[in-house]
């Protein structure tokens, strides 16, 4: 069994249901673009990539069920439930739900290891893709003005420059720069 195969088919899963408030986009958006820097982050890093990938799949899966507010802390009791059915090792459990705690940029948690900056960036890198998708959520989903859309999005956007490591920030620069233009 690959269980990092299991992990992404539920995130999957979970997002395809009726009531995910954030639809399939949240999958085909951020999740498989967060997935990607993630792992080029561990590779670059020499963090444990499965950590990491496992980590990056459930790192915003409260959200998906419901909670967003407290995700990342109903995010890790429930990442720590599903990968125990799994009989996965109590001790990587731990690490990735450290790095599911610390992937917030807006609750300043510190991140004491590899693993948690490389979800950390990789969560904060994946809107620099995915503009248009970060422009849905507020005029579809949050159903914001077109003006609130905007002060939004390059809201958000700063929030995740500003939570970046250098060398995260390095990769994004030219898409940081853009967008701030753009959004003027």
């Amino acid at each position: 069994m690959d269980l990092v195969e299991e992990v992404r088919k539920y995130v999957e899963n979970e997002c395809k249901k009726e009531t995910n408030f954030f639809g399939m986009s949240a999958y085909d958006n951020h999740f498989v673009s967060m997935v990607k820097y993630a792992k080029q982050l561990a590779k670059e890093t020499g963090a444990d990539l499965e950590i990491v990938e496992l980590a990056a799949w459930l790192h915003d899966i409260a959200s998906i069920l419901g909670d967003y507010e407290n995700h990342h802390i109903i995010g890790a009791k429930h990442a720590e439930e599903l990968l125990k059915r799994y009989n996965y090792p109590l001790d990587k459990i731990e690490r990735i739900k450290h790095c599911i705690i610390a992937h917030r940029g807006s609750k300043d948690i510190p991140r004491d290891t590899i693993e948690a900056e490389c979800i950390a960036d990789a969560d904060a890198m994946s809107h620099f893709d995915n503009i248009g998708g970060l422009f849905n959520l507020a005029l579809v989903t949050r159903r914001l003005e077109i003006g609130e859309a905007q002060v939004f999005v390059k809201e958000k956007l700063k929030r995740s420059w500003n939570k970046l490591t250098p060398r995260a920030k390095d990769l994004v620069k030219p898409r940081y720069d853009s967008a701030m233009i753009l959004l003027q």
